[in-house]
Parts: structure tokens; sequence; C-alpha cells
């Protein structure tokens, strides 16, 4: 099926959800989730992953189950729709998502193991990866990306407190964003293009992460 738009209610389900997270929600509207969410992404992500699956793997569809075994907060549903296409969390993403805020989308380091932020921050501290980064993510900004991710406070052990790029060791975590707030495109054949050209000027931020951080070695919880 090609994509033609999420479907009209796809805002409206998510705000609904927000008011009221509960099974008995869901069960009376998982109709809706189904066919104005979930299947519109499907749809979208198997035309994107084509162009952007090389080197990176499969595209997936989130599930709209929160995991609850750790968390304070018990409601039991996402309140927004996620799809990615990644070769092992942290190792470079192309995701988007939908949900009341319209639509978002990303890519980067999301998350970093112990193994990885490791291997980042042998990249960044070298004269030929640190820099090639900052440009990068200068660039991204400069085209209105906001560059957000978990940061420490104070640098990190074994780098000099004059080190050039110690906001970027900082980081744990390091990943762009950019999001439209739900207006008529969400609903049509633009927001395949929107989530096109931004997946595209991701393109170098992924593949340095890609190339310089990788998928976790170590076993997921």
């Amino acid at each position: 099926m090609k994509f033609s738009g999420f479907g009209e209610h796809a805002v409206e389900f998510y705000d609904g959800l927000l008011a009221d997270n509960t099974k008995a929600y869901w069960d009376d509207n998982v109709a809706v989730y189904k066919e104005h969410v979930r299947a519109p992404m499907e749809a979208l992500l198997a035309e994107l992953e084509p162009e952007f699956g090389a080197g990176f793997g499969e595209a997936k569809v989130f599930r709209p189950y929160r995991d609850v075994r750790f968390a304070k907060d018990k409601t039991p549903y996402k309140t927004h729709c996620g799809g990615v296409i990644e070769s092992g969390r942290g190792g470079g993403a192309y995701y988007v998502e939908v949900g009341p805020v319209g639509l978002r989308v990303g890519g980067g380091c999301f998350h970093l193991a112990s193994d990885q932020l490791a291997r980042y921050r042998t990249a960044v501290d070298t004269e030929l990866h640190g820099p090639a980064l900052e440009k990068i993510l200068a660039g991204l900004r400069k085209a209105g990306w906001e560059i957000l991710g978990d940061r420490l406070k104070s640098k990190p052990r074994g780098f000099a407190e004059d080190h050039p790029r110690l906001d970027l060791l900082r980081h744990r975590s390091v990943y762009a964003v950019r999001v439209w707030e739900p207006d008529d495109y969400l609903h049509e054949r633009e927001t395949f293009d929107r989530v096109r050209k931004s997946w595209r000027q991701l393109r170098k931020f992924n593949e340095w992460a890609r190339d310089h951080v990788g998928p976790s070695e170590k076993p997921r919880r």
C-alpha cells in the first residue's frame, strides 16, 4: 500500500489516549489506531526502507505498549506511534513519530550503552572524526534541527578541561530532532516528502554514528 498520509483521526486518537490511558479506551478505539495510525506508519516505512535501509537494517514500528516494569508511571500505552530504521540502538537511526504534537523526525544516537559511549568518545577525541561530527551537527542546526541528548554536568574522566570538543564529550547520547505541528499535510502525501527530505539531511550524521559507534556488543536487558 502506497503511503497517502496518516488517517484523519490519528491525532484525535492520541488526544483521547492522553486523557484516558486505559485498556477500556484502547479496546474501544483500537480499530482507529490500526486504520489511522499503524497501517499508514507501516506503509510510510515500507516506502522509505529501500533508500535508507541499506547498512542500517529493516524498518519496524514500535509496539504500542509501555514497559512499566520499573517505571513509576504505570499507564499502559504509549501516547505516540514511532517507527525506525536502525542496525542497533545507539549506532545511528532514522526515526519518525506521529502523536499529539504532530510529526516528529529524528536521528543519531538516542541511547548509548557503555561500550558505545566509549567508542563515541574515542572518535570525538580524534582530530579527524571529532571535527567531522562538529561540522555535521553545525550543519543540522543551521538547517533548523534541534540537537539534544543526555549530558554530564562535568567533564568525563580522562579528558582535559580545555579539550576543544569538551561539549560533545559530555554527551551520553546525542541526536537531532525536528517537529511539525499537526496540519493538513499530516494526512496527505506531503508527509512522505517531509520525512524523506529530513532523513536525507540526517544521512551523514547516521553514517558517522554507524561507522564510529555501531551497535552495542552487550546483551540488552
